[in-house]
């Protein structure tokens, strides 16, 4: 393989794990059935989980769209005429452009269309809208703390932190569930849903990340996510997030944008 066919995070090493390109499993069916061309478009990577969380918002909505798969370390042009910076999720409406996942989540909800993911009620929304804050604040920065670091160390100690951040997150939801709501699937279990998925893909086997207790509040949550039909519709094979996140796990040069925050104790890029 020449040095030209190796993406940046590989470090000149082909034998180096890299990020997918192509979705498998029932997220390729997913795509298959979006392929063509549609006034909503979403510009995606099969391996974002920031992308999942707005197709798992689309696919719940039944709003019509096309994905669109890009490889956002070789930006094309029509990404860019959306988002500037190059990343995803993304989103083109007609003649209108957008990024940022929960920016879009809150767009989709804005369109009425399809079940609202927001409960009536303005307490109800905002007490959704602060959990959902303490996700991109604490949760997914705490994930990528733990999945990045080399020294066993401060391993143990990520990993405390990010199970002290997911208990809070549990002590607020309903007690019952399954959901953060209660019985259906709402805004911020769509938040959390692409990383409840990679603790198991992702974070158990580089890092040991163990499976939830039995006949607990947190278990009877990852179950839910884990069963449901939109979230099982946006979610590859296991091998692509193993593969896709070896290069976090190994903490490599050039990985993402995201990557680099974590490392330099910023928040989400």
């Amino acid at each position: 393989m020449a040095s030209d066919d190796l993406d940046a995070n590989q470090g000149g090493n082909k034998d180096k794990k890299t990020y997918h390109k192509k979705a498998t499993g029932d997220a390729l069916e997913t795509v298959k059935k979006h392929s063509k061309d549609d006034d909503l478009k979403l510009f995606g990577s099969c391996f974002c989980p920031f992308v999942q969380r707005v197709w798992i918002s689309l696919e719940v909505k039944q709003i019509p769209y096309q994905y669109i798969e890009v490889d956002v370390y070789r930006k094309p042009q029509s990404l860019l005429e959306v988002n500037p910076r190059g990343l995803v999720p993304a989103l083109r409406h007609g003649d209108w452009g957008c990024y940022e996942s929960t920016v879009l989540m809150e767009y989709l909800e804005d369109l009425n269309a399809g079940m609202p993911l927001l409960p009536k009620h303005p307490q109800a929304r905002a007490h959704c809208r602060l959990w959902s804050d303490h996700i991109n604040r604490h949760i997914i920065p705490g994930f990528y703390r733990f999945l990045q670091e080399q020294d066993q160390s401060k391993q143990v100690q990520y990993a405390e932190e990010l199970k002290t951040e997911i208990s809070k997150l549990v002590d607020a939801a309903d007690p019952h569930g399954p959901f953060f709501l209660g019985q259906n699937m709402s805004f911020t279990d769509i938040q959390l849903a692409p990383w409840i998925i990679r603790l198991n893909r992702v974070l158990k086997p580089y890092r040991g990340w163990p499976e939830p207790e039995p006949d607990t509040r947190w278990a009877k949550w990852v179950k839910a996510v884990e069963e449901n039909e939109y979230v099982r519709a946006t979610t590859s094979t296991d091998e692509l997030y193993l593969d896709s996140y070896e290069r976090y796990a190994e903490n490599r040069p050039n990985t993402s944008v995201l990557a680099s925050a974590v490392n330099g104790g910023r928040g989400l890029p």
